[in-house]
């Protein structure tokens, strides 16, 4: 089966795509560093910051798993971390036991406003027009 010209350009497209997002959680990971946060913390406690604030700024794990890009593992070690700095804490959904809830603690919450300016300067470098 032959390679088409459309598809050749998808490929390339595609190559573009994850070299731009390679650079930009590159990145995100230096500029946060020193704060102690790399790019998939700082995900899920802007997740936390800036869709949950009706939910206290909790939100079920189940639900950040497609959002973060991560496995269900991965991102359940990334949170067990951010509750040990004090960052987020966990508690079980009392409707469905099964479930657990993640929400920013006041410190999380203050660091995420801290280091805000920095991740979203680095979206207007790396991805922003001109």
């Amino acid at each position: 089966m032959a390679v088409t010209t459309a598809g050749s350009r998808l490929a390339e497209q595609w190559r573009e795509i994850l070299s731009v997002h390679a650079r930009t959680m590159c990145e995100i990971d230096r500029a946060l560093h020193p704060h102690g946060l790399g790019a998939s913390d700082f995900e899920v406690l802007d997740i936390l910051a800036t869709t949950a604030p009706e939910q206290g700024d909790q939100c079920r794990v189940q639900n950040l798993v497609g959002r973060v890009h991560l496995s269900q593992s991965a991102l359940s070690r990334l949170i067990a971390r951010l509750e040990k700095e004090g960052l987020v804490e966990r508690s079980l959904c009392v409707e469905d036991r099964r479930g657990v809830w993640v929400a920013l603690t006041d410190r999380g919450r203050d660091l995420h406003a801290e280091v805000l300016p920095l991740q979203r300067a680095v979206l207007d470098r790396t991805l922003g027009e001109g």
